[in-house]
């Protein structure tokens, strides 16, 4: 294994761990904030990093694209050109597959796409999804893989899984191991339990450093969701880092790290911040709501960010309906704090071997629907 990994304290399923790698240490349970073309939307890395984030994921797809890996790489490496010195994670393109299909066309050996930039043919593969990733530096490259969309028929995703797993032959094939980097496999399947027990025991046989779950989150619902992790999960080698991919909502993370899921990422806070939705410990709220008009109280008492240090809901309710760049910004700081500050405290119970008591606080202290 290339990249250091270590559980240091279980609690039920759950992993208190910490994964190294050549630019520094993740603490686990961890949230990898979006930064899809080399930026976290509306954040200074300096405070992407106040908020408690030690890694960051980027998109091999949208990268590829503009302003390309060759240039990124000539320009010192994804981590120089975006100045994050921290651990950064790149997707392999395979969500293109599911989400682009429009503009796509799968075969046995890759995906050609049309580019939503500029209309020009692309073309990715198993190794140049890889070489990609190695030309941007990422700390963890993702195996190239089709998502499987939801609904899909037993037949459609047993043959969408089979097709990933030959990529991920191919992708393991292609990646150039060294110290402090890494190579994730992804599980596939769909919610259909023989499919992801399959896709397990493909991707241990082939041999990887960590293990994301991929497929999920994308309509099936929550309960068929941890209905796929209770099978799942458990398959994947304890000695390495599992991770959810494009999940998601806090109650889903609460739920997943009871189910033995180490390392997640998700556009929700970032996109929230940027349509007025603050994310607090007793739920979510919309600060474009009358309700917020003079209100002078924070967003969050017990939040240390910038936005509930300084500002009330008042003001962050005038600048959304002025639509000031403020107000994302404000927004978008104290929804990705929210989530690392709720990381913090999964790592803490797990150590103290009190999560059951914060998974019945989390959910006690929010409305049904939040």
């Amino acid at each position: 294994m290339t990249l250091g990994f270590d559980v240091l304290a279980t609690d039920g399923a759950a992993r208190r761990g910490r994964l190294v790698t050549a630019h520094g240490a993740i603490d686990t349970p961890a949230f990898m904030p979006v930064g899809t073309a080399g930026t976290v939307k509306a954040m200074l890395p300096e405070s992407v990093a106040e908020t408690g984030a030690q890694i960051l994921l980027g998109n091999t797809y949208h990268l590829m694209l503009r302003p390309g890996a060759e240039r990124v790489a000539k320009l010192g490496g994804l981590h120089r050109f975006m100045n994050w010195p921290g651990p950064i994670l790149t997707d392999s393109g395979g969500f293109q597959v599911m989400s682009l299909a429009g503009l796509r066309k799968l075969d046995a050996d890759g995906v050609t796409f049309r580019s939503h930039v500029d209309g020009s043919y692309q073309r990715l593969t198993p190794e140049r999804s890889i070489e990609i990733q190695h030309l941007l530096d990422a700390n963890v490259t993702m195996a190239f893989d089709e998502c499987t969309p939801f609904p899909a028929t037993e037949a459609q995703a047993a043959e969408s899984m089979r097709l990933s797993m030959r990529w991920a032959e191919r992708s393991k094939a292609a990646f150039r191991p060294r110290d402090g980097y890494g190579l994730f496999g992804i599980v596939q399947g769909g919610v259909h339990r023989d499919l992801r027990a399959e896709s397990a025991e493909a991707l241990k046989a082939i041999g990887f450093d960590g293990y994301a779950v991929g497929g999920l989150a994308v309509g099936e619902g929550q309960e068929a969701m941890f209905a796929t992790l209770d099978v799942t999960t458990p398959l994947l080698p304890s000695d390495r880092p599992r991770y959810l991919m494009g999940v998601g909502k806090p109650e889903d993370i609460v739920g997943a790290v009871l189910r033995g899921v180490d390392m997640f990422d998700c556009v929700i806070p970032t996109r929230s911040g940027r349509t007025a939705q603050a994310w607090t410990r007793t739920g979510s709220l919309n600060i474009r709501n009358a309700r917020h008009a003079e209100d002078e109280a924070p967003l969050d008492p017990d939040c240390t960010c910038p936005a509930c240090r300084s500002y009330s809901r008042a003001y962050l309710h005038h600048l959304t309906k002025a639509g000031e760049i403020l107000g994302v910004m404000l927004l978008t700081w104290h929804n990705l704090t929210y989530y690392q500050d709720l990381m913090r405290g999964l790592r803490d119970a797990i150590a103290a071997g009190t999560l059951e008591t914060f998974a019945t606080d989390f959910a006690a202290a929010r409305p049904p629907s939040a």
